[in-house]
């Protein structure tokens, strides 16, 4: 631990920014498995849901910095494969 008071603080801060970032990138996992399921189900509907509210959440992480901007476009590219119906990489 640092003695400087400023590093103590500065040290706090990361963790909580560490663990709102993991909150958006576990909620992106979940959506992403979520999609997957459904969209293997022939559920066009619930699919449709599933790839706008992860689409949504993805562009939040990245505005926010909790995602790279390319890290968003790509996991978005996949989503969007994966609603097609095309085989994922």
């Amino acid at each position: 631990m640092a003695n400087i008071a400023s590093q103590k603080k500065r040290i706090l801060r990361a963790e909580r920014e560490r663990l709102e970032n993991r909150r958006y990138t576990s909620a992106i996992r979940t959506y992403f498995r979520r999609l997957e399921a459904s969209a293997a189900g022939d559920d066009a509907e619930v699919a449709d849901a599933d790839h706008r509210h992860l689409v949504s959440l993805i562009d939040k992480a990245v505005k926010r910095g909790a995602l790279h901007k390319n890290t968003g476009a790509r996991k978005k590219s996949r989503a969007a494969r994966v609603r097609a119906g095309e085989p994922s990489a």
